[in-house]
């Protein structure tokens, strides 16, 4: 399985990251996950491309997970695909009809399937399997965890949450972690964690990754990235790093 982060920024931009989004990929099945604004430009920068991807999984439904969805659906309109499935929280079939309610010459370009997932599933999405759960966030947002029955090693994804442990034990043992932290530790803020936060989450639950990726990085953290990732490791030591856009790397 490989995974490529299309966008590691927040809701504010800064012109160096665009918003959230993962694209998983194994054999021929590959899965978008959050569509943030720039989301799509960082996709179109694959190899697959907008039209190698079919079904977009949302964590939740803040403007900067969902913004390019949309776009997304006209892109491959325009490129001769004919299909997407977008799945997600409960709903998420409401926000994408609504949408193409504001846009309504977009109605019927595509043949959309329209799926919910509920907390503490678990569902086959895109030939990838797929657990959830209910994270800590301004919203209902879920966490996900991926599987691909022909590939090893699992990836965790935090959606926006708080840094809390029982979130730090359903990633436990995952190849690859994805966990928000949004702000440094000197930022007082809630849902969204700190680096320290999230270092005492993994050490609280016993918790082990094989490495956990920082990302949904606020113009805050901007020149403190070693200082948030030394915050992680004075309670947590296994390897953690600073996502990147652009950064692919192979899950195992």
């Amino acid at each position: 399985m490989r995974l490529t982060f299309l966008g590691t920024g927040s809701a504010m931009p800064t012109g160096e990251r665009f918003q959230t989004g993962l694209l998983l990929s194994a054999g021929e099945d590959r899965l978008l996950v959050d569509c943030g604004s720039g989301a799509l430009h960082g996709l179109a920068r694959t190899e697959a491309g907008y039209e190698g991807v079919g079904t977009v999984l949302l964590t939740h439904h803040h403007l900067d997970h969902v913004s390019d969805l949309l776009p997304l659906m006209k892109a491959r309109w325009l490129a001769g695909e004919e299909s997407l499935t977008v799945a997600g929280p409960p709903e998420t079939p409401a926000l994408v009809e609504d949408l193409l309610d504001v846009h309504g010459y977009m109605q019927d370009r595509l043949d959309l399937t329209l799926r919910t997932v509920e907390p503490g599933s678990e569902a086959a999405v895109a030939g990838f399997e797929v657990d959830s759960m209910e994270t800590r966030h301004s919203m209902d947002c879920l966490a996900y965890r991926f599987a691909h029955p022909d590939e090893p090693g699992d990836v965790a994804f935090s959606g926006d949450s708080e840094a809390f442990p029982e979130l730090a034990a359903f990633a436990d043992g995952a190849a690859v972690c994805v966990h928000d932290c949004s702000f440094p530790d000197d930022v007082d803020v809630s849902n969204h964690p700190t680096p320290g936060a999230l270092g005492r989450a993994f050490a609280d639950a016993g918790a082990e990754v094989g490495r956990l990726y920082l990302t949904h990085l606020y113009p805050h953290t901007d020149g403190r990235h070693e200082e948030m990732l030394e915050s992680v490791g004075e309670r947590y030591e296994g390897a953690v790093r600073v996502a990147r856009d652009g950064l692919s790397v192979e899950v195992s």
